[in-house]
Order: C-alpha cells, then structure tokens, then sequence
C-alpha cells in the first residue's frame, strides 16, 4: 500500500492504461476486461486488473492534471513495478487537423510555460513516447480504421486561464495539434524510471471554435481510443 494506493504488491499488471476519470476507468474494465477486478478505491481513483486477449492489463485513475497524475503514477512505478503506461485521456483540439472526437497521439509534449516547475526536467524541452508503441500505435489506428491525427501537443497546469485561447498561439505557431494536462508528465517520469509510455487522447473539445461534446455521450466516446491503447498494450 501507499497513501494514495490500498491495492496489495502484486495486484497491478506491469502494462497500466491511465484515465483521468474514475468512472472512465470503471467502464474501460468493465467494457474491455475479462474477470476485471478493482484493486484500488482509496480517494475514490479506481484502479483494475483483468485480462485482455490473455494478458494481464491493469487501468488506474490518476484525476485531473501533472501534480494528481504524477502522485499516482510515481507510485505505479516506484511500488507497484508499472513498466508501460498508456494514458487514455481527452484534449481539446488546437487545429482544424485534430477533430472533434477523433483521436489525438502524441508524438512530442511540451509544457506550456517553462516556469511551470522542473520536477524531472518536467519543463525543460520537448519529451516523447516511446518509438516501439508509437510506431504501434500508428500500425494499429489505420489497421483499425480509427480516425486520429499525430504530432507535437502541448500540456498545460490550468484549465481555466485568464487568457483563455490566446495563450496557445505560440504552440499553434509550432504546429500543435491539441493541449491536455498530463502527458509531459507521463513521458518525464516514465524517462526517469526507464519505463515506456505513450499517450493517445480523445478530442472532446475544439479550443477555437468552442465546439464541445457533451459529457453524456462521452464514455461512447472512448471506445476507438480503449480500443486502440489495448491492442497496443497486448502486441507491443
């Protein structure tokens, strides 16, 4: 156990997909996993392990932004032995190239501000994935038909900012395809323990135009994105 973790050493599967959401988490499990079982409910961020094609696959909630993400994932890999992570989240779309509802991989993350905090190098330059499940991952999305675009995003500490969209016209400038708020953090920490890491995102907002999906059709939402990450997790 850890403060933040109540599931025994053992219980989580060395592959972890990582909502934000613990209800997203839930039905990912209950969707996707044979004999799932919930191993963690401590803070009320689920986490499960079940069987996908055979293969032990756990999915861990990690809340919203890089200080809640990264409580849980340090722990995921410092205690609990996590050796690839895949986060399947959501972004808002920063270009008419990243369209609503469709999938989002990220290539490269960088932080919005580099003043944001250093922690691993968390801000210093532009991290990425890992080349094996990237390369998975783009295989995997056309096999499947899955519409998705990849290349540079950019991960942000605050949600609502006083400048509102402005403050993204550097990164648009740079070719940013969409902002989330976790996957810098993913690809940072994952390069310090010597761990993989991938991160793909569902687009469930246009940060241009304001166009939005609504919340309730968004576990519907996540099923290419479940998909996708999971066929990765087993043949990667």
């Amino acid at each position: 156990m850890t403060p933040h973790n109540e599931a025994d050493e053992g219980a989580y599967a060395e592959t972890v997909l990582l909502p934000g959401d613990p209800q997203r988490a839930e039905w990912m499990a209950q969707t996707f996993l044979e004999a799932p079982r919930c191993i963690n409910r401590r803070r009320g961020a689920l986490g499960f392990t079940g069987l996908f094609r055979g293969r032990p696959i756990s999915i861990q909630a990690t809340g919203i932004g890089v200080s809640s993400f990264l409580i849980y994932v340090h722990e995921l890999l410092d205690c609990y032995g996590a050796r690839t992570l895949i986060r399947t989240g959501t972004c808002g779309s920063l270009t008419a190239r990243a369209k609503l509802r469709s999938l989002v991989i990220s290539q490269s993350a960088r932080a919005e501000s580099a003043q944001s905090g250093q922690v691993f190098g968390l801000y210093k330059a532009v991290a990425g994935p890992d080349p094996a499940l990237l390369a998975a991952a783009l295989a995997k999305a056309a096999e499947l038909g899955i519409d998705h675009c990849a290349g540079l995003t950019v991960c942000s500490d605050i949600f609502y900012h006083p400048e509102g969209r402005r403050r993204f016209a550097d990164a648009q400038a740079e070719g940013a395809l969409a902002v989330d708020m976790e996957t810098s953090a993913l690809y940072r920490i994952a390069e310090h323990f010597g761990a993989r890491a991938l991160s793909i995102c569902t687009v469930v907002d246009n940060i241009e135009t304001g166009e939005l999906t609504d919340y309730s059709e968004r576990q519907e939402l996540f099923t290419d994105m479940s998909r996708l990450a999971l066929a990765v997790a087993v043949d990667s």
